[in-house]
């Protein structure tokens, strides 16, 4: 096991970087492994995306992390109903259910069940199907919805049990009543249950476009609620069903501790989302607050002095703020992430620091803070070092990018002919930290 836990983190680091990889890990590591993740897998992506789900997978269970796997089957059961000749109705989102209906219904599920669980056994991932005996129902609306089910009780134990044995946990939307009538369950309802009880750390729902699209069509690399949520919500092309899945994870991250997370991503995506900091989908949490300040007490500095070093593992010149002509300081509630704005040329703003500390990345709160100073500033100017690994980040936050010497200048706001003497200041600017010690060499052998 060790030996292909080493292969497969070798195998992360082709999606980012190996230490990308392990620091994910550790962190997944940390948290009870039945708790590690809920995945809700639509009917569409079981129909679409059957063997790189299971490859995925198979992925998180050789490095020893165990997602609780919750499936749909929609697409499959209208087929299944049109065929059979079978009416069926949605009221409400909801499916009604008949006895008819779920004559149809009940085998459909089992059988996406059973593709899942043999598409994971054949790559030798040992799995529980677990069809019944999850979710205690009771009737949401007999009379308007039939055999739906609205969920009264989790059962975890049989979740626990399939986890301890180094089992997969593959959940059917199935439920049963006290006395044992069988019930459909919407799959949202299902999931919204699901983690509520189960409060995992990561909440993940697998969809055919990989993540929450923008009104060009282009993935939302990732929401911060606290900041973003009513913002978003007054977007014209925020409607339908968008805006009701933002609704539902709002409520959903409301009541869940704040380090939980919702990922909305494809199959094909799930370990890039999962394991490196630029993600392949939609990252939403709950997030957090920003304060700005435009003068810095001694008590700041001091703050800003013990962040910074934890960000980039370098010594801060003690002088630093002797020299420093600040515009703006931009930190996060939790003061682990921070955007120093100095005066640049005639006084434009310059981008001194931009800083995350190694815990938060991959949490989104660097897109939230960029989203803070793009908020505060059109315009903005800053450097970077060519080795820097965010620089391809930062490449996609500028108009303008050019190259000089060990040195990347980037900016947005500006024309061509403008970044002639900003980055003729950014490149004359002096290191704000102390050199590197050097390593004393051996004797040649």
């Amino acid at each position: 096991m060790a030996d292909t836990r080493n292969i497969i983190l070798e195998l992360l680091g082709q999606l980012g970087s190996s230490r990308e990889a392990r620091e994910y890990l550790q962190r997944f590591s940390t948290v009870d492994s039945y708790q590690f993740a809920v995945v809700k897998v639509g009917g569409g992506v079981l129909a679409d995306e059957l063997e790189q789900l299971a490859s995925a997978l198979t992925f998180l269970r050789h490095v020893g992390l165990f997602p609780i796997v919750l499936h749909g089957a929609g697409p499959q059961l209208n087929k299944a109903l049109e065929e059979a000749g079978v009416d069926s109705e949605v009221v409400d989102g909801m499916r009604v259910t008949t006895p008819e209906v779920m004559a149809v219904a009940r085998p459909v599920i089992y059988e996406q069940n059973m593709r899942l669980t043999e598409a994971l056994e054949a790559k030798g991932t040992t799995c529980r199907s677990l069809l019944h005996g999850v979710f205690e129902a009771d009737y949401l609306s007999p009379g308007k919805y039939g055999l739906v089910g609205d969920v009264v009780r989790v059962h975890k134990d049989s979740l626990r049990s399939a986890v301890n044995a180094g089992a997969l946990p593959i959940v059917a939307c199935m439920g049963e009543s006290r006395s044992g009538q069988v019930m459909n369950i919407n799959a949202d309802v299902a999931a919204r249950a699901l983690v509520l009880a189960v409060e995992p750390y990561k909440v993940i729902f697998l969809t055919p476009t990989g993540g929450l699209l923008d009104d060009k069509d282009r993935i939302i690399s990732s929401i911060n609620l606290s900041t973003d949520y009513d913002e978003l919500m007054q977007q014209e092309w925020v409607h339908s069903g968008m805006r009701l899945k933002l609704v539902q994870i709002k409520y959903l991250l409301d009541q869940l501790p704040g380090s939980t997370s919702v990922s909305i991503t494809s199959a094909t995506g799930l370990t890039k989302e999962l394991f490196t900091h630029t993600g392949a989908g939609t990252l939403i949490r709950k997030g957090e607050g920003f304060s700005s300040l435009t003068q810095l007490t001694e008590e700041n500095q001091h703050e800003i002095a013990q962040l910074l070093p934890r960000c980039f593992d370098r010594e801060l010149d003690p002088g630093y703020f002797d020299q420093l002509k600040l515009q703006r300081l931009i930190w996060s509630d939790s003061r682990r992430a921070a955007a120093v704005i100095a005066n640049g040329h005639d006084a434009i703003p310059y981008m001194d620091k931009f800083a995350v500390t190694p815990t938060a990345r991959g949490e989104g709160l660097a897109t939230a803070l960029w989203h803070q100073i793009r908020k505060i500033f059109p315009k903005l100017y800053w450097r970077a070092k060519l080795n820097n690994p965010i620089n391809d980040w930062y490449h996609r936050q500028a108009d303008i990018s050019m190259r000089a010497g060990d040195w990347r200048v980037f900016s947005y706001g500006f024309s061509l002919e403008e970044m002639q003497p900003l980055a003729e200041d950014a490149l004359g600017r002096e290191e704000s930290w102390l050199p590197l010690p050097e390593v004393e060499e051996g004797p040649d052998e």
